[in-house]
């Protein structure tokens, strides 16, 4: 815990970067068409995430509380780290909104919600929970696959921000997709509009621990094949 400013500041950074970057293309999305606007939002939210990602890895490069969920079911966080992660990335994520809040013209923040999520009529509750669930299902895969695996390729954060992206691109005119409860509280917390929070909690957190777990136990050098793997370990 000696270290915890340090893991504090960089989950802080990087999911500020992502809320604002990406609640930012939210909110000036309603001057392009919808489904440009669709591609323009999910690139954003990708190329930021894997940015960032990159940039703090070396410390943390969670910046998701789905992702730090998938590593404290797998034990590779300790709970009192987890809880740091999580106040770090609601923090950042709320303070964002009130600088998106401050900045953007009011009339086109109180549209967008200031990039808040919002969960589709033509579909339901449990349907929007599911979608939200297995596209983090993806997310978290690919963390533990490229992130997390000493035999994974090593390319930065940029394969967990094409996730992101194609995540998005699916779901995104259905759920908003968020695969991530702190990008969607952050906006919610300060436009006081808290639809839909119960599938962009529910889905992501179950979405990640499943995939963390499923990865853990399928996939991870454990064993004799840790001899062979290279030496690399996460860093929390």
């Amino acid at each position: 815990m000696k270290d915890a400013w340090r893991y504090f500041m960089a989950e802080f950074i990087g999911t500020f970067a992502l809320v604002f970057i990406g609640g930012g293309t939210i909110i000036t999305s309603p001057l392009l068409q919808v489904q440009a606007a669709v591609v323009n939002i999910a690139f954003a939210h990708g190329l930021i995430l894997a940015i960032l990602v990159t940039g703090t890895m070396r410390i943390s490069g969670h910046l998701n509380p789905a992702v730090t969920a998938g590593f404290l079911v797998t034990r590779r966080i300790e709970p009192m780290m987890a809880a740091v992660y999580w106040i770090a990335q609601f923090t950042g994520a709320i303070v964002a909104a009130y600088i998106l809040k401050a900045l953007y013209p009011a009339s086109i923040v109180a549209v967008t919600r200031l990039g808040g999520q919002s969960i589709s009529a033509d579909i339901n509750l449990i349907q929007a929970i599911f979608l939200e669930a297995i596209a983090t299902f993806f997310l978290v895969f690919t963390v533990f696959a490229t992130a997390v695996d000493p035999r994974g390729p090593k390319v930065g954060g940029f394969a967990i921000g094409l996730t992101v992206t194609a995540g998005i691109l699916a779901i995104g005119p259905l759920t908003g997709g968020s695969m991530n409860p702190a990008r969607s509280f952050g906006p919610a917390v300060v436009t006081h509009i808290f639809e839909g929070q119960t599938a962009y909690w529910v889905g992501p957190l179950l979405g990640g621990c499943v995939a963390a777990l499923l990865y853990e136990k399928l996939f991870m050098p454990h064993g004799a094949e840790d001899a062979a793997a290279p030496s690399a370990t996460p860093r929390v």
